[in-house]
């Protein structure tokens, strides 16, 4: 989870309450920018490093934010495909470590167009990934319907957006960030990520999962903490993730892609009460 290395910071603030004011210490979220790097074999055997994409994220957890981006953009598709994650040094070995740039060393055999992803490929924590604006895109990276027997209580689904609250440790301190969780059936949290983008938050987790070889994740619930839009939407039907459970309101692309690819989409998931606009058939 988030807390690792420099999630939050505390900052000097001036509070004012009715007619009073005083001078007090806030935390805030971190938000820095996250290079992404990839590096793949090209015909001839030799190995060449190309950035892809940069993306506004809380650092924490970036190797699994980056391992899930590069799945929901269809580059890769298991643990296999990824022969290493690292952060990158500069030229002079000696350098330290820069944390804000990862590289991903695709496996031998992984192929790899740098120059056709960046015309897809544009983010930042508010709008996460733009270009893929029609339902055939995502067909066309591979993606089909979800396939799974998962049929949950009502009951758990309504539950889902405390049980997600109460593992926000970063939001409880600072009001400043998303989250995304993969439940199971019972209600179990296997990871939960927080981020300032919700679109990272949901790589986080997915990257989480492909890291461990547990995708596709048919068996389970992934929970979001705002709204439910396209891309996020999106990243499941990727991971195959069956229920997608959003505490926010859906886009009406969303539910058009949830119903095109077989994923049960619930949305106003608050107060004990919820919204279900696919797949209602996986809800007892």
């Amino acid at each position: 989870m988030i807390g690792r290395r420099g999630a939050v910071r505390a900052v000097r603030v001036q509070r004012h309450r009715g007619e009073s004011a005083e001078r007090a210490r806030d935390d805030v979220a971190v938000e820095e920018p996250l290079e992404i790097r990839v590096s793949s074999v090209v015909p001839g055997g030799d190995r060449i490093s190309e950035p892809l994409a940069v993306t506004m994220r809380t650092p924490g957890d970036d190797f699994d934010l980056v391992a899930g981006f590069l799945h929901g953009e269809g580059i890769v598709a298991s643990a296999e495909a990824l022969r290493e994650l690292t952060y990158c040094r500069g030229d002079d070995p000696r350098e330290k470590q820069q944390y804000n740039v990862v590289e991903a060393r695709l496996s031998p055999g992984v192929p790899f167009d740098a120059s056709a992803l960046r015309r897809n490929v544009l983010t930042s924590s508010s709008c996460g990934i733009c270009g893929r604006a029609s339902l055939e895109s995502v067909e066309a990276t591979g993606c089909v319907p979800v396939r799974s027997d998962l049929a949950v209580e009502g009951e758990l689904v309504a539950a889902l957006p405390e049980l997600l609250r109460e593992r926000q440790g970063v939001f409880a301190r600072t009001g400043g960030l998303h989250a995304a969780a993969f439940f199971d059936s019972s209600g179990s949290c296997t990871v939960i990520r927080e981020d300032v983008g919700r679109h990272n938050a949901v790589d986080k987790v997915v990257g989480h999962l492909l890291l461990r070889r547990r995708l596709p994740a048919s068996d389970g619930i992934m929970a979001v903490s705002g709204r439910a839009s396209f891309e996020i939407v999106q990243k499941v039907v990727a991971a195959g993730v069956p229920i997608l459970v959003a505490v926010g309101a859906p886009s009406s692309l969303a539910v058009d892609l949830a119903v095109r690819f077989s994923v049960t989409l619930v949305g106003f998931a608050r107060d004990g009460g919820y919204n279900v606009y696919s797949g209602e058939e996986r809800l007892l």
